[in-house]
């Protein structure tokens, strides 16, 4: 049997053929989760050759989230109507086409719309490169595809902010949307030639265009809002608080409507599956407190320690390693164990390094920042590979869309929550420290004294030495304040370790109960 002619429906892929097509699609999903947060370090760079303020800068990583996040529900209706295979390879297709316009684009009005229509194709590619690896993978081997599609998903946004300040800090900025191309034509290759013929069954179903019309409005306001929250002083702004209440009203109005219509756009009746229910639950807590530290610690390292991005990005980069190295051990050997053991003892690891991390100080090396996202590294694997499995479980072939782009919605959106909350509760208890560590920080007291006099004997006197005071207690503030955060995550994930015994075995992989 040829390598491009394993076609026949409903038989499992083997051999060199299911490796290719493996790297292929997971390449997909790593282009796609790449493309959220390789933007961030380089928006500065962006806007300054735009000719454009930071904060309009920001509409192209705020234009990609939004429409990502809108389409992702949607995946299971337009797989249904469409075909998943002629879904992902068109979302590929349009994909590498809008990754070339935002690197061509001269203006940034351009580089939104693109970006926009970028975000939007993209939707469907991570629930559908899921979908795609549970079918063609064995049913005894359908937890070592989850493996390997939830490292991807996982170590993509840890890798985008070093690939993207690499490239533009040694090349021009439109290249970290060029990359995409050639690994987005590699994907599309390697789907069309191995799965062309193995296309699922498709219905004509009616548009709900009143669902899709909440949530386009409500999930794309909601989006919008917390992407440019802390920017705009949160509720301060008319702005933030009228992009609250349209989400608000949106969002209520779209649940009570897809409940009860014949051919929702998105199949919230899943959310009644208790396994799903439980399993989705934990993967947005866990994600909000994952990515939250993720996105707070790098702000503290180039802010309080003086660390390039570049720098910073290697700092945090050490939690792929085990990540990778340990997801496909854990696919693999899954099975024998009950997952909700796995993620406990993945959540304990999170909490663990959590509180390590908590106990951050000035006088850190770059190895003691580094240690605990390594630590944290095995936790990714015994968190993300068990939890995907829990999520599908019992469900047949043709809900697996649907549930893969409902929960990648909601990881999705758990992770512009968490960037939210954690740089605006950054921001606030690092007031909140700087005032107490001021007031306790009185010229007669003896500790001041001793400071006062170690830099006067350096040559720093009167302004300048208060100055210097003055940046010390700045880093301390900032400092406590990434500690409260570390803390309030670890006591997430203790939550979490108990949230998740709520889901119920068996968990056969999705497609293997019916």
């Amino acid at each position: 049997m040829s390598l491009f002619n394993q076609e026949l429906k409903g038989q499992p892929i083997r051999g060199v053929a299911l490796a290719v097509l493996t790297a292929g699609v997971a390449l997909a999903t790593f282009m796609e989760v790449l493309d959220l947060s390789i933007v961030n370090v380089s928006v500065r760079t962006i806007a300054g050759n735009l000719g454009v303020s930071y904060s309009e800068g920001t509409m192209a990583i705020s234009a990609y989230a939004m429409a990502s996040a809108v389409m992702q529900p949607l995946t299971g209706w337009i797989s249904k109507r469409f075909g998943e295979v002629h879904t992902f390879s068109v979302s590929i297709s349009l994909f590498v086409l809008f990754s070339l316009m935002c690197g061509l684009s001269r203006s940034m009005d351009m580089l939104i719309v693109f970006r926009l229509c970028q975000g939007a194709v993209s939707g469907p590619m991570v629930p559908l490169s899921q979908t795609l690896l549970m079918n063609s993978y064995p049913p005894q081997k359908r937890t070592i595809a989850l493996a390997l599609w939830a490292m991807t998903v996982v170590v993509a946004p840890v890798f985008g902010p070093i690939l993207g300040g690499w490239i533009t800090d040694n090349y021009e900025w439109p290249w970290i949307f060029f990359i995409n191309i050639p690994v987005g034509l590699f994907a599309l290759g390697v789907t069309l030639a191995l799965l062309r013929k193995r296309e699922s069954h498709t219905k004509k179903m009616p548009i709900d265009a009143i669902g899709l019309g909440l949530l386009a409005v409500g999930v794309g306001s909601l989006q919008f809002m917390l992407d440019n929250g802390n920017d705009k002083d949160w509720f301060s702004s008319p702005m933030i608080t009228t992009l609250a209440i349209v989400a608000t009203v949106c969002i209520t109005f779209l649940v009570a409507w897809e409940l009860f219509h014949k051919h929702p756009v998105v199949e919230l009746k899943l959310l009644g599956k208790r396994n799903f229910l439980v399993g989705t639950i934990c993967l947005s807590l866990g994600m909000f407190a994952f990515f939250g530290g993720t996105v707070v610690l790098p702000t503290w390292l180039q802010q309080t320690m003086g660390y390039t991005a570049t720098w910073a990005g290697f700092a945090i980069a050490p939690i792929g390693i085990l990540a990778i190295v340990m997801s496909p051990i854990i696919g693999s050997v899954q099975d024998r164990f009950d997952l909700r053991i796995l993620n406990t003892i993945g959540f304990a690891i999170f909490a663990i390094a959590s509180f390590w991390m908590a106990g951050s100080a000035l006088n850190m090396t770059f190895a003691d920042v580094a240690e605990p996202r390594l630590f944290m590294g095995a936790g990714i694997a015994l968190f993300f590979v068990p939890i995907n499995q829990i999520i599908l479980s019992g469900l047949p072939d043709d809900e697996i869309a649907s549930a893969s782009g409902l929960a990648n919605f909601f990881r999705t959106l758990a992770s512009s929550v968490a960037t939210a909350v954690s740089t605006t509760l950054f921001e606030h208890r690092t007031t909140f420290h700087h005032a107490v560590l001021a007031e306790h920080t009185e010229p007669s007291a003896p500790a001041t004294q001793r400071y006062l006099q170690t830099l006067h004997q350096m040559g720093a006197d009167g302004k300048t030495a208060y100055a210097a005071m003055e940046h010390l207690i700045d880093q301390q503030a900032a400092t406590l304040a990434l500690n409260d955060i570390f803390w309030m995550y670890g006591v997430i994930f203790i939550l979490i370790m108990v949230v998740i015994w709520f889901a119920k075995p068996p968990f056969a992989s999705g497609g293997m109960m019916h």
